[in-house]
């Protein structure tokens, strides 16, 4: 855990967001204890400076030249004067000697009066001193010159209070501020490592299922926790795991069919050639030689089309298709097909049944043979799963008024049809509604991507026990869009 707060997403937090946060709670701290100090210090001086204020009202007018008089005045006012509990008065004669206190005990002739002297230099007559006592008790100190009306120095009375209270509850307040200042910052540490766990935990359980799901381990699974953009994220990379999971096992059933599809073939080649060779001397009769070579022929020809749909697959799959386009007749494309496959359909008892349009049709932009080889797919799939004595039957339809830039296709049969649950997977790669078939499984992915190339759609209607109906829908051809180019424009995909 400690190595998760080094590094990632809690280092740039703890060097961003925490940083920003200290240095504001720092900031706000200091502020206040300033404000607090400064508070309390200027109460001190203002009631000092309230009390110095008072002599010129006390001492207004005074007239004598000699110090008695000063003497008595001054006692009188120590015994009147309000703030006795709060601060000590000391009266001063004009040589700078403590004459009387208001505490009652005799002076410290030694204690330092920086702000006598510095009285005595002033114009207003007035000094100010905070300091230390030689007992090491901290005070504040105002003295203020008394004259007579000739300007003439009669003496001077000094305010003087200890700071060891204020400086006590200032020590008091800065320490609660301090706390506060500190329970906050913890506060913000608590919930930021709180939130930044709730974010590094699942990420980094999502990298260690995303590490075991690339080297195929696809059974983990993300917990959801939160019900935010991490738990979004979780049911992603559940859903990316269960859909690589249906991808693989798919994969595997492909491969598994496409080598039974490709063994079939093979071992029907070979068996036919093995009897042939041993037969070279003359002995097979001419109709076991015909029949040998006929299956021989089929079963070539069949692992060709296997082939081809593979590499049609991979050429789909890399962007390597090449089309051909060029302006041609659809009709004729697929008349050529139909006639390709009437006598297979003859020859398993199934109908096949096709009127060719007399009317005339435009022509469509692309490629004959990968065109020709959507039709043969699809009626090829039209056969396979339509059992003996059932229909296939196909429809060419151009309508004019309703859709005059579109040509359809329909292909319809009362084969076994597709289930609701697999009729929107049965255009994927690798994936097969009906395993009893044979058949790879890429076909219909092949002449689906075949049909988007060529900015067409294959549309797919199907009932369990009814049927399934096949749209071929094809854009017509458009001379603004496709110019008539007298060569053969080549298409690389």
């Amino acid at each position: 855990m400690l190595k998760h707060f080094t590094k990632g997403i809690t280092k740039r937090w703890m060097l961003s967001n925490l940083s920003v946060v200290v240095t504001i709670v720092v900031l706000v701290i200091a502020g206040l204890l300033f404000a607090v100090s400064d508070v309390y210090n200027t109460t001190v001086q203002q009631t000092l400076n309230s009390a110095c204020n008072e002599l010129s009202t006390v001492f207004q007018g005074y007239k004598t030249e000699t110090s008695g008089t000063f003497m008595n005045s001054s006692r009188e006012y120590i015994e009147n004067f309000f703030y006795k509990e709060k601060m000590e008065i000391m009266v001063i004669n004009a040589s700078g000697r403590i004459m009387m206190t208001s505490t009652g005990f005799t002076p410290d002739e030694d204690q330092p009066m920086p702000d006598f002297d510095s009285a005595s230099s002033s114009e207003d007559g007035v000094g100010r001193w905070s300091g230390n006592l030689k007992s090491g008790e901290n005070v504040t100190a105002v003295t203020r010159i008394i004259t007579n009306q000739n300007g003439i120095c009669v003496g001077a009375i000094r305010y003087i209070t200890s700071l060891e209270t204020v400086n006590g509850r200032i020590l008091g307040i800065s320490l609660v501020i301090t706390a506060v200042g500190l329970l906050i910052i913890a506060i913000v540490v608590m919930m930021g490592i709180y939130f930044i766990r709730s974010i590094v935990k699942p990420v980094n359980e999502l990298s260690d299922m995303a590490k075991k799901i690339a080297h195929g381990d696809f059974s983990v699974t993300a917990n959801k926790k939160y019900d935010d953009e991490i738990g979004e994220l979780c049911d992603a990379v559940k859903d990316m795991s269960t859909d690589l999971q249906a991808t693989d096992q798919m994969k595997n059933d492909f491969i598994s069919r496409v080598s039974h599809e490709l063994r079939t073939p093979l071992t029907a080649i070979k068996g036919w050639a093995e009897t042939m060779q041993l037969n070279s001397e003359g002995k097979i009769d001419r109709a076991t030689f015909e029949k040998g070579m006929n299956v021989i022929i089929k079963e070539s020809s069949r692992l060709t089309s296997i082939v081809e749909e593979l590499l049609d697959f991979s050429r789909l799959q890399s962007g390597r298709m090449v089309l051909m386009n060029e302006k041609l007749d659809i009709l004729a494309e697929l008349d050529e097909t139909v006639y390709m496959l009437k006598e297979r359909a003859i020859s398993e008892n199934k109908h096949l049944l096709y009127d060719e349009p007399e009317t005339t049709f435009p022509p469509v932009y692309g490629d004959r043979n990968r065109l020709k080889q959507v039709f043969l797919n699809i009626i090829d799939n039209a056969l396979k799963y339509t059992p003996a004595g059932g229909v296939v039957a196909i429809q060419i339809i151009y309508d004019k008024k309703q859709e005059p830039d579109k040509i359809k296709v329909v292909v319809t049969d009362t084969g076994c049809g597709i289930a609701p649950e697999d009729l929107p997977k049965v255009k994927e790669k690798f994936y097969k509604a009906n395993q009893k078939v044979n058949g790879s499984g890429i076909g219909l992915a092949v002449a689906d991507e075949i049909m988007t190339l060529h900015n067409g759609s294959l549309d797919i209607e199907s009932g369990v026990g009814v049927g399934t109906t096949v749209t071929l829908t094809f854009p017509i051809y458009n001379e603004n869009k496709n110019p008539d180019i007298p060569q053969t424009e080549v298409v690389r995909i």
